[in-house]
């Protein structure tokens, strides 16, 4: 049975697995509205996750035909996933922000092999070894990069844009753009009274921007065609203190579980960040590789326990990470060096 839990105001929330990841589920939260319920996410598409977002609405007296809407934090398929097939099921329209509606259209858009292709070449550029690249080219190789998730998401049809009070009949739900985890990240900020009357302003869905107990990855934004120098850590960092400066009472994640205190929460995640950034221009005192780096940085298990694609995910931190520094003037990409080696400055 699907779990659901009621939030008050009309809000419930439904938990629908994740398949083979430690997060579990998402939390995918279900929002009354005068002209019918409107989803915030809607989990993996798996036919098991179907199951149990069908089975939650359904405690519910709902069905997947009677949702008006969907808001899609973000483009990751373990919040827009399902969005398609609720579309098919109701004709419900599906809103996100613009850059991640371009990310999904260029997903879809792209050759076979073309993702593969790109990510090869940039783990070799980065100093990953050839152990680590063999897989991907065999992937590509054997037309495997049709079945990766994400490749046939479905389009949004609306976008959501920063700061707009979202058009739903009886409630008044602001976006909040909130890039880093991905570009087009997006919070939606309930500005109603909590049901419980807890101090502060309303409640705030804040996919995987903010979590009680985990940070989210913060990896490069990645697009083959654009050579656009982002900084994505600096983004969420902004985005965090953005949040915090909204004081709301409660927030209510895509993952583990509704938490009050958001400012505490956010300077926990400052404070984080900004250790971590400290702590590579040690490691950096030394030229290194970002895989290199990524070696030498702190996780959640030793590095030779760390599964295959979850490396890949590391880099990419580790890249964010050096992209910030270098921002800062802390870091330095070493002239000729080939694989690119950088180096903290002074």
């Amino acid at each position: 049975m699907t779990r659901v839990t009621e939030h008050g105001g009309g809000v419930w929330s439904l938990e629908v697995p994740i398949p083979d990841n430690p997060l579990g589920h998402t939390l995918v939260h279900v929002l009354d509205t005068g002209r019918g319920p409107v989803l915030v996410d809607t989990g993996w598409d798996d036919p098991a996750s179907w199951t149990e977002l069908s089975d939650g609405l359904a405690e519910l007296g709902l069905a997947p035909a009677d949702v008006h809407g969907v808001l899609v934090t973000h483009h990751h398929p373990d919040h827009h996933g399902l969005s398609g097939r609720v579309r098919e099921a109701s004709g419900a329209w599906i809103a996100m922000h613009a850059a991640d509606i371009a990310v999904v259209r260029r997903t879809r858009e792209a050759r076979p092999g073309a993702w593969l292709d790109y990510l090869a070449g940039k783990l070799a550029a980065v100093g990953a070894p050839e152990e680590h690249l063999a897989p991907l080219l065999a992937a590509r190789e054997s037309g495997r990069s049709r079945t990766l998730p994400g490749m046939r998401a479905a389009l949004p049809d609306r976008e959501i844009a920063p700061g707009e009070l979202l058009d739903l009949a009886g409630r008044r739900l602001r976006a909040v753009w909130t890039p880093g985890h991905t570009p087009g990240h997006v919070c939606l900020h309930l500005e109603e009274d909590h049901p419980a009357n807890l101090p502060g302003r309303g409640r705030l869905f804040s996919g995987d921007h903010l979590l009680p107990g985990i940070s989210p990855h913060i990896g490069l934004y990645e697009d083959p065609d654009d050579s656009t120098v982002t900084d994505p850590l600096g983004d969420y960092l902004d985005s965090l203190e953005r949040v915090g400066r909204l004081g709301v009472a409660e927030v209510l994640p895509a993952h583990q579980h509704p938490f009050t205190d958001a400012p505490a929460r956010v300077r926990e995640l400052l404070a984080h960040h900004e250790e971590r950034l400290t702590g590579l221009l040690s490691l950096l005192a030394a030229p290194l590789t970002p895989w290199q780096l990524a070696e030498r940085m702190e996780w959640n298990r030793p590095w030779d326990e760390i599964p295959y694609g979850s490396r890949t995910i590391a880099v990419s931190e580790a890249e964010a990470h050096l992209r910030r520094l270098v921002k800062l003037g802390r870091v330095e990409a070493v002239p000729g060096s080939d694989p690119v080696a950088y180096v903290a400055v002074g």
